[in-house]
């Protein structure tokens, strides 16, 4: 049995055609499969069309947004607990995804050939069909310091993103690395029940990254590009944009810390708040200037509230 399990909030059309493009994908497999959605408190309609379109799925209301590992744990809870349904394999899949094919059957049949592996996950490619980097190595200390911060900005083809993002590996190969973007994670139900569930102290980014650090002690982590998936990407956190700045960085800071201890947690913060205070001085200067104001407002904004964040700790 398969369970695939998609965390949702607000994007219900979205949530609607990934979930016709899993029963289409798994059609004529032989793999008998149950869908949950963990809907995380959304107000744009989600649990009517649910209820009026798919009957047949399981839904479960988490009452507020408890984020991707949350949700997640929800479902995953409620699932083991009934033993009934013998789940041997569990997809984590995210609601702006679209499966092309036979990509889930092919990540199933995979697992159950090579029992070696713990997680398996596709080629994600943008809605254009180009590809989206979603094999990573684990973080240096100067990926923290680089991944979505100023420094990116300025300076984005550097030596740490090529090795970070396995840019020096073909991604059209069948390949082990060190994990995988959280977009659609097929994951063996026996190293879930080893490494445990996911770490609902990140409340969005980072806690994939973690996941799999403990999965990877119990199996390969592999990325298999003759599955496919579409992922539109960032659509439910890109609708709060301070607030995902905010938890990015959070998420990273925690991290950062369970890897690498406090005293590079703390340098990470300190730069954190030097690089985005800087940027609240130039984005500053630009609205006073009369540059695109109504950017300008937005990134002044998400930037105080990032400040006023790092600042509580």
């Amino acid at each position: 049995m398969l369970a695939v399990i998609i965390v949702s909030w607000n994007v219900r059309e979205l949530l609607d055609r990934c979930i016709g493009t899993v029963h289409a994908s798994l059609a004529g497999s032989g793999i008998a499969y149950r869908i949950i959605v963990v809907d995380n408190a959304s107000t744009d309609g989600t649990s009517a069309m649910l209820r009026a379109r798919h009957p047949d799925i399981d839904v479960i209301d988490a009452g507020r947004n408890l984020g991707f590992a949350g949700g997640n744990n929800l479902a995953l809870r409620r699932v083991f607990a009934r033993n009934e349904l013998d789940v041997r394999y569990v997809l984590l899949l995210n609601p702006d995804t679209e499966a092309v094919g036979d990509a889930i059957p092919t990540l199933v049949r995979y697992l159950e050939e090579h029992p070696d592996v713990a997680v398996a996950g596709p080629r994600l490619r943008y809605p254009d069909g180009t590809v989206q980097s979603s094999r990573r190595r684990f973080p240096t200390p100067g990926v923290l310091f680089w991944e979505s911060t100023p420094l990116e900005w300025r300076w984005s083809d550097n030596p740490w993103v090529r090795r970070y993002r396995c840019i020096d590996m073909p991604d059209d190969r069948e390949q082990a690395v060190d994990w995988l973007v959280g977009a659609a994670l097929m994951v063996r139900r026996s190293a879930i029940d080893r490494a445990g569930l996911l770490d609902a102290g990140f409340v969005l980014y980072s806690e994939e990254l973690e996941w799999q650090q403990r999965l990877g002690a119990w199996g390969r982590i592999v990325y298999l590009p003759a599955a496919e998936i579409i992922h539109h990407e960032g659509k439910s956190s890109v609708q709060v944009p301070a607030w995902r700045l905010i938890t990015f960085h959070q998420s990273r800071l925690r991290y950062a810390r369970l890897r690498y201890g406090d005293r590079l947690a703390t340098a990470l913060r300190v730069f954190l708040i030097a690089a985005y205070g800087a940027e609240l001085v130039i984005e500053g200067g630009k609205l006073l200037l009369g540059h695109r104001r109504d950017l300008r407002r937005q990134r002044v904004g998400s930037y105080l509230a990032f400040l006023r964040a790092m600042a509580r700790g």
